[in-house]
């Protein structure tokens, strides 16, 4: 282990306050090599130190009991984790959680309150000094506030006169394009539906979300290739897979419920392929906490076969390589492909004539280890192929997953058990999203059978997402930005300009629950609407209410929290809606009081306004809730030409000019999105430092570097312009040459608004090439 004293924070460029806590506030940083298995006893002291934390010895252990029991006997009987999108077990399985669902279980449980008082302490100015994790330390926002710009101080106000704000500054607007409405995933699928309703019947599709900057490239790709934006497969497929391949899967700190379907494909002698730069706990060895002989012996379980490390981008030409094996062997599914499948002579004439110089330059894997993996794939009969934002957040990122599907229907392996694609998506209702909606770019079929059900007549014109947004703040196109859930400020792009965007508004609107850097970044007006959190009783005068979500596998169930609001003043997502749209709409025949009353009235439209929530009411009630139909799965492909596409894509250069790196940033262990629990990093053997890059030892010796050396990096953006942190340290890491990484969202101030995808219009945060040299005199 190597120690020493953290001196010098490292910074974002001119102007932009540093994110994380900082190298040295917990003292000495260090770094060990450590190969313990994932999950297991590390994560149980993990989470008895996160329950002493919160000060909660008989509430914090009931609630975990309670996290995502939803599910056997169909009534209320617990609540979905507010955390990642993994699907609940299916055979009502107890202990279904995971430390970071334990985090946010607690992080929401906190006595720590925000309210009028603090802000009487503290000015706006004051707290944009304090670091991130100090702010959302202060505890749960217990009332609506408002910014007082002549003392620089959020003050009480009532939540009529909150309404009242933001429907007057809506209505005063030149037109509803002047208006941006953003989401997290945090959303219930009943809340989105409101969420856009309003948004719709306000006059535009200016609904920028969280998935524009994470799957939306997975959307796009599914869409174009099989007919549906999401992935085929359900928790059964993931216990019958001969082969698993996941690519770009941090499934330890990511998606840890995903060790347990890892260790039981494991067992049953499945292989388990990782595909990722960095070599990642959860491809090594897992003990499951709920599995209580393995943990009482400290019996680990493999979690992977192979590890193939590609270089940052090179993935579409490994999987082009596997298909080139695959070919070369003739081991297609020629009966699938005659009856399924367009375009298959076109992308076979695009694999032979790619030649393996290329693709091994380009995807930094040696020809035997593809020619490997193929071999396993080949002698696999039901494959699943699984991917997270590692891929999609690239500039070529809708080609690769295209050739993911390329890759799958040439076996067949897409509408059969055990096989098909199986997107891993992030927070615990970002899929929900979508379905319910949240679309700044909806089909015309959607829109008409909404309009329908809901009596309104939607805008057709196309909306903005979240670059277009930014950039539309910045020029004063866009004057009002609201934001349901999520830190806006700091997940996207191009911190400084992102800021700027954000302070040209007139009026920034802010539904959250606990403190962030997007309640100090605001408009000349701003408002902060303390709402429920998804571990909190929500009685409305119809009774309790429950509200649902759709995992990353399209089932869908019903929620109920458990304990008291923190605040007698926090009102639920839905009926914070409901009001702002009334405000907003005063003549509207919509019923937005009855709705905020009770929630089977919005199921009620929903069942008739949304394709697969037939008989909502009833079918969510059902135990273990509902999965929604996926045609693809069944071989019905929604395309043009009514088959599943082959897409012949050209073989994008990915390797970076000479000097340069390509830089990927990722989370660390004890982070979710840009809430960071602290400076630890367990996995990667790192503690108390984010400040970081992880770069491959021989690239450090080339530019003379020793380990925890300062450095700067500077990002080259397509502008022409160039970004700069200073005073990190770099860490050597087993990754490949050229390919570095560091924590979001503190490196997302490299990536320049111009840095986004031509394919996906995503920020290329997983894709910018950058310099870094030892650290220059600070600025």
């Amino acid at each position: 282990m190597t120690e020493i004293d953290g001196d010098r924070q490292g910074q974002g460029s001119p102007g932009t306050p540093a994110t994380g806590r900082g190298p040295n506030r917990g003292g000495a940083f260090s770094r060990r090599d450590d190969d313990h298995p994932s999950a297991g006893w590390g994560a149980t002291r993990s989470v008895g130190r996160i329950i002493a934390a919160a000060r909660e010895p008989l509430a914090a252990p009931h609630a975990i009991l309670k996290m995502n029991q939803l599910k056997l006997s169909g009534k209320k009987d617990g609540f979905d984790c507010p955390g990642c999108a993994w699907p609940d077990d299916r055979n009502g399985l107890h202990l279904d959680v995971c430390e970071n669902g334990i985090k946010h279980v607690t992080w929401e449980m906190t006595h720590k309150k925000v309210s009028g008082e603090f802000f009487a302490e503290h000015t706006v100015t004051e707290l944009n000094a304090w670091n991130d994790f100090d702010l959302e330390n202060q505890g749960r926002i217990t009332e609506p506030l408002s910014y007082d710009p002549e003392t620089d101080r959020y003050v009480p106000i009532s939540w009529d006169d909150a309404y009242a704000l933001v429907g007057d500054a809506l209505r005063g607007l030149a037109g509803p394009h002047e208006a941006a409405f953003y989401t997290s995933g945090r959303l219930s699928n009943e809340a989105t539906f409101l969420y856009q309703l309003w948004v719709r019947e306000f006059g535009t599709n200016n609904m920028p979300d969280c998935s524009n900057m994470c799957h939306e490239a997975s959307g796009r790709a599914l869409t174009a290739a099989i007919g549906t934006g999401k992935g085929t497969c359900d928790l059964d497929d993931w216990e019958s897979a001969d082969l698993l391949i996941l690519m770009a899967v941090n499934a330890a700190s990511n998606a840890p419920r995903m060790l347990t379907s890892l260790a039981e494909a494991s067992r049953r002698g499945a292989e388990i392929v990782h595909v990722n730069p960095l070599i990642e706990a959860a491809s090594k060895r897992t003990i499951v906490p709920h599995d209580f002989v393995s943990m009482g012996t400290f019996r680990a379980t493999r979690t992977g076969t192979m590890n193939v490390r590609p270089r940052i981008g090179g993935d579409l030409a490994l999987l082009r390589g596997l298909a080139k094996v695959v070919l070369e062997q003739d081991a297609v599914d020629q009966e699938f492909i005659e009856a399924h499948t367009d375009a298959y002579d076109a992308y076979r004439k695009v694999v032979d004539g790619t030649g393996w110089d290329e693709i091994v330059h380009q995807s930094g894997v040696a020809e035997e280890i593809i020619r490997d993996l193929a071999g396993r794939y080949i002698a696999s009969q039901r494959t699943i192929i699984a991917w997270c934002l590692g891929l999609t957040q690239q500039e070529h990122s809708v080609d690769t997953m295209r050739e993911i599907i390329n890759l799958l229907l040439l076996r067949g392996n897409i509408g059969r058990p055990g096989a098909g694609p199986s997107p891993i998506r992030g927070h615990s209702n970002v899929q929900g999203n979508r379905t319910c909606g949240v679309n700044h770019h909806p089909t015309e079929e959607w829109l008409a059978k909404h309009d329908a059900a809901t009596g309104i007549r939607s805008p057709r014109e196309h909306g903005l997402g979240t670059v277009a947004t930014i950039e539309a703040m910045a020029t004063g196109a866009v004057k009002v930005f609201v934001s349901l859930g999520g830190n806006f400020a700091l997940a996207a792009p191009d911190t400084a300009a992102t800021f700027a965007a954000l302070r040209n508004t007139d009026l920034t609107v802010q539904v959250s629950t606990k403190l962030n850097r997007s309640h100090l970044v605001h408009g000349r007006r701003a408002l902060i609407l303390p709402c429920l959190g998804r571990t909190e009783k929500d009685v409305r005068a119809t009774g309790e209410q429950g509200i649902t979500v759709e995992d990353s596998m399209s089932y869908v169930h019903l929620s109920y929290g458990k304990r008291k609001p923190a605040s007698p003043q926090l009102r639920s997502e839905c009926a914070i809606l409901c009001g702002m749209a009334r405000a907003t709409l005063p003549g509207s025949a919509t019923p937005w009081e009855l709705y905020a009353e009770d929630y089977d009235r919005i199921r009620d439209v929903m069942a008739r306004a949304l394709t697969g929530f037939e008989d909502f009411n009833r079918r969510a009630r059902e135990p273990l809730g509902f999965r929604l139909a996926q045609p693809a799965r069944e071989r019905v492909w929604l395309t043009p030409s009514g088959k599943a596409e082959f897409h012949p894509s050209p073989m994008p250069d990915v390797v970076p000019p000479e000097g340069r790196l390509m830089l990927s940033t990722v989370r660390s262990h004890d982070q979710w999105n840009t809430t960071i629990y602290s400076d630890n990093d367990r996995y990667r053997g790192v503690k108390n430092l984010r400040t970081l890059l992880f770069m491959n030892p021989e690239d450090m010796a080339e530019r003379g570097l020793r380990e925890f050396d300062l450095i700067d990096i500077t990002s080259h953006a397509r502008d022409g312009g160039t970004r700069t942190v200073w005073g990190y340290r770099v860490i050597g890491y087993d990754t490949p040459r050229g390919s570095v990484t560091g924590y979001m969202p503190e490196l997302n101030v490299l990536c320049a608004l111009s840095d986004n995808s031509s394919q996906s219009d995503q920020p290329l945060t997983k894709h910018l090439i950058v310099e870094v040299t030892a650290s220059a005199p600070a600025p």
